[in-house]
Protein backbone atom coordinates (compact mmCIF):
# COMPACT_ATOMS: atom_id res chain seq x y z
CA UNK A 1 0.00 0.00 0.00
CA UNK A 2 1.51 3.47 -1.06
CA UNK A 3 1.82 6.47 1.23
CA UNK A 4 -1.35 8.76 1.38
CA UNK A 5 -0.69 11.81 0.76
CA UNK A 6 -2.74 15.59 1.14
CA UNK A 7 -3.15 18.77 3.08
CA UNK A 8 -4.47 18.20 6.72
CA UNK A 9 -7.99 19.58 7.62
CA UNK A 10 -7.59 19.65 11.62
CA UNK A 11 -10.33 19.56 14.02
CA UNK A 12 -10.30 18.67 18.38
CA UNK A 13 -11.77 16.47 20.18
CA UNK A 14 -14.68 14.08 20.40
CA UNK A 15 -16.05 14.48 16.95
CA UNK A 16 -18.65 12.82 16.90
CA UNK A 17 -20.99 11.10 13.84
CA UNK A 18 -23.90 13.89 13.98
CA UNK A 19 -21.11 16.10 13.53
CA UNK A 20 -19.60 14.48 10.85
CA UNK A 21 -23.06 13.66 8.68
CA UNK A 22 -26.17 15.14 10.24
CA UNK A 23 -28.89 12.90 10.97
CA UNK A 24 -31.17 14.25 8.66
CA UNK A 25 -29.00 13.94 5.47
CA UNK A 26 -28.62 9.81 6.32
CA UNK A 27 -31.75 8.65 4.89
CA UNK A 28 -30.55 8.30 0.99
CA UNK A 29 -27.92 5.82 -0.37
CA UNK A 30 -26.27 8.64 -2.25
CA UNK A 31 -22.81 8.81 -1.19
CA UNK A 32 -22.73 12.44 -3.20
CA UNK A 33 -25.67 13.82 -1.03
CA UNK A 34 -23.77 12.20 2.16
CA UNK A 35 -20.44 14.31 0.79
CA UNK A 36 -22.45 17.77 0.29
CA UNK A 37 -23.40 17.91 3.71
CA UNK A 38 -20.21 16.38 5.50
CA UNK A 39 -19.03 18.09 8.35
CA UNK A 40 -21.61 21.46 7.69
CA UNK A 41 -22.16 21.50 11.27
CA UNK A 42 -18.86 21.59 12.53
CA UNK A 43 -17.22 23.86 9.68
CA UNK A 44 -20.13 24.76 6.84
CA UNK A 45 -16.65 25.88 4.63
CA UNK A 46 -15.31 22.32 4.93
CA UNK A 47 -16.57 21.08 2.07
CA UNK A 48 -15.70 24.13 0.04
CA UNK A 49 -12.15 23.06 0.89
CA UNK A 50 -11.58 19.90 0.81
CA UNK A 51 -9.75 18.38 -2.37
CA UNK A 52 -9.87 14.90 -3.29
CA UNK A 53 -6.64 13.07 -1.61
CA UNK A 54 -6.86 15.79 1.64
CA UNK A 55 -6.65 14.33 5.34
CA UNK A 56 -9.02 14.65 7.98
CA UNK A 57 -6.94 15.17 11.67
CA UNK A 58 -8.57 14.92 15.10
CA UNK A 59 -7.56 14.37 18.13
CA UNK A 60 -9.45 12.15 20.90
CA UNK A 61 -12.69 9.86 20.49
CA UNK A 62 -13.05 11.10 16.90
CA UNK A 63 -16.26 9.18 15.59
CA UNK A 64 -17.98 9.00 18.71
CA UNK A 65 -22.12 8.78 18.76
CA UNK A 66 -23.94 6.94 16.62
CA UNK A 67 -22.65 3.54 14.82
CA UNK A 68 -23.71 4.94 11.58
CA UNK A 69 -21.99 3.74 8.62
CA UNK A 70 -22.90 6.73 6.67
CA UNK A 71 -20.45 9.24 8.38
CA UNK A 72 -16.84 7.28 7.04
CA UNK A 73 -18.86 7.45 3.87
CA UNK A 74 -19.38 10.86 3.78
CA UNK A 75 -15.74 11.61 4.39
CA UNK A 76 -14.52 8.62 1.65
CA UNK A 77 -17.31 10.30 -0.67
CA UNK A 78 -15.58 14.01 -0.10
CA UNK A 79 -12.09 13.19 -1.02
CA UNK A 80 -10.91 12.53 2.42
CA UNK A 81 -8.10 9.91 1.64
CA UNK A 82 -7.40 9.35 5.22
CA UNK A 83 -8.20 10.24 8.85
CA UNK A 84 -5.72 10.90 11.86
CA UNK A 85 -6.93 11.26 14.73
CA UNK A 86 -5.21 10.53 18.60
CA UNK A 87 -7.96 8.15 19.37
CA UNK A 88 -11.45 6.57 17.29
CA UNK A 89 -14.50 5.56 18.67
CA UNK A 90 -14.07 1.83 18.36
CA UNK A 91 -17.74 1.51 15.96
CA UNK A 92 -16.59 4.77 13.78
CA UNK A 93 -12.90 2.61 13.39
CA UNK A 94 -14.32 -0.85 12.03
CA UNK A 95 -17.01 1.27 9.91
CA UNK A 96 -14.07 2.98 8.11
CA UNK A 97 -11.95 -0.12 7.47
CA UNK A 98 -14.87 -1.77 6.58
CA UNK A 99 -15.77 0.90 3.76
CA UNK A 100 -12.30 0.85 3.05
CA UNK A 101 -11.44 4.81 4.52
CA UNK A 102 -8.00 4.77 6.12
CA UNK A 103 -7.65 5.36 10.02
CA UNK A 104 -4.71 5.81 11.77
CA UNK A 105 -3.92 6.48 15.36
CA UNK A 106 -1.16 8.93 16.59
CA UNK A 107 -0.47 9.85 19.94
CA UNK A 108 -0.65 13.67 20.72
CA UNK A 109 0.16 15.92 17.76
CA UNK A 110 0.98 19.13 16.73
CA UNK A 111 -0.08 19.15 13.05
CA UNK A 112 -1.76 22.39 12.24
CA UNK A 113 -3.81 23.21 9.15
CA UNK A 114 -2.99 22.98 5.81
CA UNK A 115 0.27 20.59 6.70
CA UNK A 116 1.29 18.95 3.95
CA UNK A 117 1.14 15.03 5.16
CA UNK A 118 2.45 12.00 4.09
CA UNK A 119 0.84 9.25 5.71
CA UNK A 120 2.45 5.42 5.61
CA UNK A 121 0.02 2.32 6.76
CA UNK A 122 2.65 0.05 6.75
CA UNK A 123 5.18 1.67 8.50
CA UNK A 124 2.69 3.00 10.70
CA UNK A 125 4.11 6.68 10.67
CA UNK A 126 2.77 10.34 9.73
CA UNK A 127 4.97 12.96 8.69
CA UNK A 128 4.46 16.35 8.19
CA UNK A 129 6.23 17.47 5.70
CA UNK A 130 5.49 21.24 6.51
CA UNK A 131 8.17 21.09 9.24
CA UNK A 132 9.28 17.21 9.10
CA UNK A 133 8.23 16.09 12.48
CA UNK A 134 7.83 12.22 12.30
CA UNK A 135 4.45 10.74 14.41
CA UNK A 136 4.65 7.48 14.95
CA UNK A 137 1.11 5.86 14.63
CA UNK A 138 -0.26 1.93 15.69
CA UNK A 139 0.15 -0.13 12.87
CA UNK A 140 -2.81 -1.80 11.52
CA UNK A 141 -3.13 -5.29 11.59
CA UNK A 142 -2.21 -7.03 7.99
CA UNK A 143 -5.80 -8.03 7.56
CA UNK A 144 -7.30 -4.84 7.84
CA UNK A 145 -4.74 -3.08 5.74
CA UNK A 146 -5.86 -6.29 3.21
CA UNK A 147 -9.28 -4.60 3.01
CA UNK A 148 -8.14 -1.52 2.69
CA UNK A 149 -6.12 -2.45 0.16
CA UNK A 150 -9.22 -4.50 -1.54
CA UNK A 151 -11.43 -0.68 -1.10
CA UNK A 152 -13.12 -2.39 1.74
CA UNK A 153 -14.74 -5.52 3.55
CA UNK A 154 -16.90 -6.77 0.48
CA UNK A 155 -14.80 -6.52 -2.10
CA UNK A 156 -12.26 -8.20 0.26
CA UNK A 157 -14.79 -11.07 1.06
CA UNK A 158 -15.61 -11.30 -2.64
CA UNK A 159 -11.64 -11.53 -3.85
CA UNK A 160 -11.46 -14.30 -1.43
CA UNK A 161 -14.40 -16.03 -2.35
CA UNK A 162 -16.50 -15.93 0.88
CA UNK A 163 -18.78 -13.39 -0.37
CA UNK A 164 -22.19 -13.38 -2.50
CA UNK A 165 -24.05 -10.98 -3.54
CA UNK A 166 -27.78 -12.12 -3.65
Amino acid sequence: MKTIQGIAHVYGDNVDTDRIIPGKYTKTLDVSHLAAHVLEDLDPDFRQQVQPGDVLVAGDNFGCGSSREQAPLALKAAGVSVVVAAYFARIFFRNAINIGLPVVEIGPHAITPGARLAVDLLAGQVVDESNGRIYPATRLPDVMVAILQAGGLVNYLRERGDYEQQ
